[in-house]
């Protein structure tokens, strides 16, 4: 599972981030790809075209919301609701591509995290601005879901999602606890 994070604040980041997605989705056909701003969009079938531009055009033409605010929490309730409990997400890596700032209310960010991680295998969150020297993990959404993370990683360029897949390639069971990686 790919969750991108395709709000304002992502918009540096989100056109690669989804390109990532389609990355996914083309190396694996039990992918689920989808997009989080003021909801949740499912565009793992626009990201199935193989090349990666119309892939992205399509994608783009679905999110009714690209650019707009954040509403982490519900939208990943939203998603546990509707693919996570019983669907396609139970016993996943599940992956969120996004800096964690949330116009929500952080205890509703924290009680989905908490879902999530219940039902999903790992929950890896792949942050663009962690890289930025002096980061701390301050924003109220990053710091309610961080406790949830089996892994917080950098998302700022093409070598930290190269990080990413290798750190993909090798994930396994091992017990809950984020690392500095």
């Amino acid at each position: 599972m790919v969750l991108v994070d395709i709000s304002g604040s992502m918009e540096p980041y989100a056109r690669m981030l989804v390109r990532f997605g389609h990355a996914v989705a083309q190396a694996t056909q039990r992918a689920e790809v989808f997009a989080l701003g003021t909801r949740v969009t499912r565009i793992t079938r626009e990201l199935e075209r193989r090349h990666p531009d119309v892939a992205l055009d399509a994608a783009a033409a679905r999110i009714e919301d690209w650019s707009g605010g954040t509403r982490l929490g519900e939208g990943l309730r939203e998603f546990i609701d509707r693919w996570g409990q019983r669907g396609v997400a139970r016993g996943a890596i599940v992956v969120i591509l996004s800096d964690g700032w949330d116009r929500g209310d952080p205890a509703e960010l924290e009680a989905a995290m908490a879902r999530l991680a219940r039902v999903a295998h790992r929950v890896i969150w792949v942050n663009p601005l962690r890289a930025s020297p002096g980061y701390a993990p301050l924003a109220r959404g990053m710091a309610a879901a961080l406790p949830y993370c089996d892994e917080f990683v950098d998302g700022h360029s093409f070598a930290s999602l190269d990080a990413l897949v290798e750190l993909l390639a090798g994930t396994d069971a091992s017990s809950r606890k984020v690392t500095n990686r």
